[in-house]
């Protein structure tokens, strides 16, 4: 009856309340997709034009003789020129068997969703000793989900991984229709990316992520990830993808191959895809639904609407996509309070570890 009777300025006051509340959990969202929202680049440059056009006439044949040798007999054949929609690449390390074999039984072990056919696979470079390799051999004879390079696979070498993953897509997977390339401490929404992806009206130059916006080269020479100015003379780089998940078009794999020859690999990986993907014409499609570096707090409506969250460890994985998977659906009003629930909690880990990393450095100093 209280309620009732509020008068005209305090029904103001509470609905201003409840306004600026979703503003603040919700606003830097949705100032993210209105200005990562680019425009489409121009096609009118001579260069681009030759990039989209060689994509366009690719012949990956002499290509596919040439390196049938180099991936396993089971991972080339792993498309086998079947109709992928989805084929999700996941960027692994070589002794991380134990997660990989956590993904197989959780969200990896997705092979279908609305009726459209969806593949995962791992990615990784050669470890370091040929006891390790035999590892990988076994795994790989076992599962035929393993693509590894001849490369070894350390911080170092993560671009050769994305531009093999590009040239082993092309090339043995030229029938899926988008790739999605994402890391092993990832939790990925298969069902709703699938959703997502059926839902675009645009068919063509689909490079979908979270999309950072001017981020600046490493110019410490004594920084692992040091990009040398002559290599990269810009102030910024175009806008990308972040590595922890994006998706591409079968398209727009191609005219990343094709561009990559004239950039340079010491960008991080998920940089070089992007300044590829501008030589090419193509601008980032940005969406709030993927995490970036972010773990998001579990909410069985949040998980199945969000594609997907970062720095899961086994333990979620399993339990989550338990909840996830069990087939029930979320109504519209179940889905908005679990995103705001997911919001509340996120911020609040992110409050705690905050606080608790500024003890332990308080800590750390008083003790020297």
């Amino acid at each position: 009856m209280q309620l009732c009777r509020l008068r005209t300025h305090q029904w103001c006051f509470v609905l201003f309340n409840v306004l600026l509340f979703h503003m603040l959990l919700f606003g830097a969202d949705l100032l993210e997709e209105y200005f990562l929202r680019s425009l489409p680049l121009s096609y009118s440059d001579a260069k681009t034009l030759e990039i989209r056009e060689r994509a366009r006439r690719l012949d990956m044949a002499p290509l596919k003789a040439n390196l049938s040798g180099s991936y396993s007999v089971s991972s080339a054949a792993a498309c086998s020129d079947q109709e992928i929609f989805l084929l999700v690449l996941v960027c692994s390390s070589p002794g991380n068997r134990t997660r990989r074999n956590a993904i197989r039984q959780t969200w990896g072990n997705v092979t279908d969703t609305a009726g459209y056919a969806v593949l995962t696979m791992f990615a990784l470079g050669r470890p370091a000793s040929a006891e390790a390799q035999l590892e990988i051999d076994e795994e790989s004879q076992k599962h035929g989900d393993i693509i590894e390079g001849s490369f070894i696979d350390c911080p170092e070498t993560q671009t050769q991984k994305v531009m093999m993953i590009v040239e082993w897509v092309v090339t043995f997977c030229p029938h899926a229709r988008y790739t999605l390339k994402t890391d092993e401490e990832m939790f990925v929404g298969i069902p709703s990316l699938a959703g997502y992806l059926l839902s675009l009206t645009q068919l063509e130059d689909v490079y979908s992520g979270r999309v950072i916006h001017q981020g600046v080269p490493d110019r410490d020479p004594q920084s692992p990830g040091f990009v040398p100015i002559h290599q990269y003379p810009e102030e910024f780089y175009p806008d990308y993808c972040d590595r922890r998940a994006f998706v591409m078009s079968q398209d727009v794999v191609r005219k990343v191959y094709v561009a990559a020859r004239e950039v340079p690999t010491s960008v991080p990986a998920d940089v070089f895809v992007g300044i590829c993907a501008k030589k090419a014409g193509i601008t980032p499609i940005h969406s709030s639904r993927f995490s970036g570096e972010k773990h998001i707090s579990y909410n069985r409506c949040c998980y199945k609407f969000i594609f997907t969250s970062s720095n899961m460890r086994e333990d979620e994985l399993f339990k989550d996509w338990k909840e996830t998977s069990d087939g029930k659906d979320c109504s519209l009003l179940e889905t908005y309070y679990s995103l705001v629930s997911c919001r509340v909690l996120t911020y609040i880990d992110k409050f705690k570890q905050f606080n608790l990393d500024r003890i332990k450095n308080e800590a750390f100093h008083f003790s020297d």
